[in-house]
C-alpha cells in the first residue's frame, strides 16, 4: 500500500560525495518522520540521520558535519547529501518512515515502512 524507493547510491572514491533521494508513494496522509538507516556487512543497522515533518534532525555522530537530511513534503521525498565520505560509510542504507495513510477506505495510524536498501561503496 505504501512503498519507499531509494535511489542514489554507488561507489565514490573517499572524499567524493553521494545524493541518496527516496520517494514515498500510495494514499498517504502525512509522513511524520523520515530518513536513513545503514547496515554493513556482519554490523548491526544503525541510525544515520531522519526528519520529523515539524524540521526536527536526529543523526549518528559519526555523520555530523558531513552528511545533510532534507525532505520535500510536496514530493514525498526524502534526501541525505552525504559529503566527505569515509570507507567506513560504506554500508547498505535503508529509506525509513512513519507513515499514515488510507487503505480499503480506513485510515492506518503512524506506520513503519522501509525501502529496500541501496548500496553505497566508498573506495579508492
Amino acid at each position: 500500500q505504501v512503498q519507499l524507493v531509494e535511489s542514489g547510491g554507488g561507489l565514490v572514491q573517499p572524499g567524493g560525495s553521494l545524493r541518496l533521494s527516496c520517494a514515498a508513494s500510495g494514499s498517504i496522509v502525512s509522513i511524520n518522520t523520515m530518513g536513513w538507516y545503514r547496515q554493513a556487512p556482519g554490523k548491526e543497522r544503525e541510525l544515520v540521520a531522519t526528519l520529523t515533518a515539524g524540521g526536527s534532525t536526529k543523526s549518528a555522530d559519526s555523520v555530523k558535519g558531513r552528511f545533510t537530511i532534507s525532505r520535500d513534503n510536496g514530493k514525498r521525498t526524502a534526501y541525505l547529501q552525504m559529503d566527505s565520505l569515509k570507507p567506513e560509510d560504506t554500508a547498505v542504507y535503508y529509506c525509513y518512515a512513519i507513515v499514515s495513510y488510507y487503505s480499503g477506505g480506513s485510515l492506518n495510524l503512524n506506520k513503519n515502512y522501509w525501502g529496500q536498501g541501496t548500496q553505497v561503496t566508498v573506495s579508492s
